[in-house]
């Protein structure tokens, strides 16, 4: 019985990070960042894969450039990463949640080579985003990480046509970034 009940409980981590995801949504990017990198400071580089994946991930939306933000959402995929193969060991109850995350983490790699000029690399990610999509239960998040896919697929195309540029509407701002 006891060992339900732990197992029950909320992940005190995973209610921190959300916490200041958050603080994130409601517009204090650098506050969030800050306290992210807190966080991570005291999980460090080889706590618990599932902590380390969804921080990163949430971490990389607070960064200002877009090199950090790539190497945030490298660190994700690779704790996503860690949680597979855990599960292939049996060792990690988080995979499912890593698992729902591939489609987004792949999808803001694709973004973030784009954002950089790296088209080859965006498509490559954007493909597996894609073929990671595949597996998401239908619904709102499903759902809309496959029409975020669709969008920075549209903007990949124009670019290679030379068409998405800063006056035209898909050229400003950011590729939306899907979160779960």
């Amino acid at each position: 019985m006891a060992q339900g009940q732990e197992q029950a409980a909320p992940d005190a981590v995973l209610t921190r990070i959300g916490q200041v995801a958050m603080l994130h949504h409601a517009g204090d990017r650098e506050e969030a960042r800050h306290r992210f990198l807190g966080l991570w400071a005291e999980i460090g580089e080889h706590g618990d894969p599932l902590h380390r994946c969804t921080l990163a991930h949430y971490l990389a939306d607070t960064q200002d450039d877009p090199q950090d933000e790539l190497a945030w959402d490298l660190r994700a995929l690779s704790a996503a990463e860690e949680l597979t193969e855990d599960r292939l060991a049996d060792r990690h109850e988080g995979t499912p949640a890593a698992r729902a995350l591939y489609p987004s983490l792949h999808l803001n790699l694709a973004a973030d080579y784009h954002r950089l000029g790296h088209r080859e690399a965006a498509r490559v990610h954007l493909r597996r985003a894609r073929t990671a999509a595949e597996s998401l239960a239908p619904g709102r998040y499903g759902e809309g990480v496959r029409a975020s896919i669709d969008r920075l697929e549209r903007r990949l195309d124009d670019a290679g046509r030379g068409t998405d540029g800063p006056d035209r509407p898909e050229g400003r701002g950011r590729p939306p970034r899907q979160r779960p």
